[in-house]
């Protein structure tokens, strides 16, 4: 016996309440996702003080972390969940801080997207993310692994995916979408 499921439009998306859950919705497809780990929540808030630190200093835009939606297409629908984004004060434009809080989903691109691996994301999962990225016009993706304690760097164009390091513990990360941040990756660790 097969139990057949609906899949997500837009317009349902827009209906559905507010969820405290995890979930990405992959070809009107929800998936739910299992709760962070503690490691995970520790080092995501880690690389988010880091990151809001840097961009309110320069008022360079705003930093968000999980769960905010991020619309990557209406139909079918695919909305994903990245760990962290920044978005510049060059796409917000004219939006105040208040109207861009609002945005559910965000349909503005973030300049970088921050994803915290887990032990069961694969290269597969990642790559998918990351081309969902890029076909909104997010143009850098670090690859946070507390298991490895390395962040890679990614540069994302339409066309391609590119790495423009790997960074480990006593080393510098840099980023080519804010190129005055010197980040200390034992400081997402720590």
């Amino acid at each position: 016996m097969s139990v057949e499921t609906s899949l997500l439009v837009y317009e349902d998306y827009l209906a559905l309440p507010e969820m405290r859950q995890r979930y990405e919705i992959i070809d009107g497809e929800m998936i739910m996702a299992p709760a962070p780990t503690p490691e995970h929540q520790w080092t995501l808030g880690n690389a988010y003080m880091q990151f809001r630190a840097f961009v309110e200093s320069r008022q360079l835009g705003i930093v968000l972390f999980a769960p905010v939606d991020v619309l990557i297409a209406r139909d079918p629908l695919r909305v994903r969940q990245p760990d962290l984004l920044y978005l510049s004060a060059e796409r917000l434009g004219n939006l105040t801080l208040t109207e861009v809080l609002k945005r559910n989903p965000l349909d503005i691109a973030p300049d970088l997207v921050v994803e915290i691996l887990s032990p069961t994301n694969t290269r597969i999962d990642m790559e998918s993310k990351c081309t969902d990225y890029s076909t909104i016009g997010v143009r850098e993706c670090w690859l946070v692994s507390p298991e490895a304690r390395t962040v890679e760097v990614l540069r994302l164009t339409p066309r391609s995916i590119e790495t423009l390091g790997i960074y480990g513990t006593g080393w510098i990360a840099r980023s080519a979408v804010l190129p005055e941040l010197e980040f200390p990756v034992n400081t997402i660790f720590a």
